[in-house]
């Protein structure tokens, strides 16, 4: 009888670097990477980033799939997920590398450094007074384990920090709010929002015309959850007129970002490739291991997701 495998892919992620941690973790499982699958129905467990349509389909006996990143909106569009199990992926690296962009994106606000970086272009001297931090009212939009570690992080920074969630929360130092009423709260009362919710069918297009009115004229925005959270047109309306000063933004509608999207053309928008967070192998391959033992005992595995919810 041929040993479980779990099949592993991702055109982003280190294949090589997966396989030796997760043999290290499980060395009975045969850790497969793709194309390379061999007998698809030894094929039990799947570790994948946006695999092609039709993918998992070839495996008959397929219990789990864990999506290498924590949003999982991908997989719950898909249609050859039947009766799977499926995970998200979380590890301390992750929310520490996101907590150091999110941190990163609002100091720099803060700060005021996109003025100077405008200002240094135009080889003027422009002096603005810096202001105390507990000045600054930032929201956060997601507390979930990377919203959660990215607002307790902010706190921690000195910023007043207001939160929220579909669910009630209690994060030290951190407001939380959830509802229709909360969301307008954060949003109206906030000077930069940063946006850590999951892509579902209810948080598309969550921040909308109407909703990016209600934010402060002159407020600024971190989207680093999924772009459809966002209706990019309303944004870019938004950016234009002032009614956002600025954004920086590390997720997109459409990625690789087309060359033709007005948001490149826009001089207060700072634009990174979807690297806020990533997994790192060595650590998050326990989390795996952890939810593959448990499948094998007929266990849930750890950070299963809810399809009713999308996350």
């Amino acid at each position: 009888m041929s040993a479980e495998a779990l099949v592993f892919y991702s055109d982003v992620d280190n294949a090589q670097a997966w396989r030796e941690a997760l043999t290290a973790e499980l060395p009975d499982l045969d850790v497969r990477i793709a194309p390379d699958i061999g007998d698809p129905a030894a094929v039990r467990y799947a570790l994948a980033w946006a695999p092609p349509a039709g993918f998992f389909a070839r495996f008959p006996n397929l219990q789990l799939v864990v999506n290498l990143g924590a949003g999982v909106d991908g997989l719950m569009k898909r249609d050859d997920l039947v009766q799977v199990k499926v995970a998200r992926l979380n590890d301390p690296a992750m929310e520490a590398m996101m907590a150091s962009y999110v941190m990163f994106a609002v100091t720099r606000y803060a700060r005021d450094i996109p003025v100077f970086e405008r200002a240094k272009r135009r080889g003027e001297w422009e002096y603005v007074h810096p202001r105390p931090l507990f000045e600054i009212k930032v929201g956060v939009l997601g507390l979930g384990e990377l919203g959660a570690a990215s607002a307790k992080a902010l706190a921690a920074m000195g910023f007043s920090v207001t939160g929220w969630s579909r669910s009630p929360k209690d994060i030290p130092g951190v407001t939380a709010l959830t509802g229709r009423e909360g969301l307008e709260r954060v949003l109206s009362e906030s000077e930069i929002t940063v946006c850590l919710v999951p892509l579902t069918p209810d948080t598309h297009h969550l921040l909308g015309a109407a909703e990016l009115a209600l934010m402060p004229r002159g407020a600024k925005l971190v989207n680093v959850s999924r772009g459809a959270v966002v209706d990019e047109l309303a944004l870019v309306e938004a950016l234009r007129s002032g009614q956002l000063a600025e954004a920086t933004l590390d997720v997109f509608e459409t990625e690789p970002l087309p060359k033709g999207n007005p948001l490149w053309t826009l001089d207060n928008v700072l634009i990174t490739p979807h690297v806020a967070s990533i997994t790192v192998p060595a650590l998050a391959a326990r989390d795996v291991a952890e939810s593959v033992r448990r499948v094998r005992q007929g266990l849930s595995p750890l950070h299963e997701v809810d399809p009713r919810r999308g996350y």
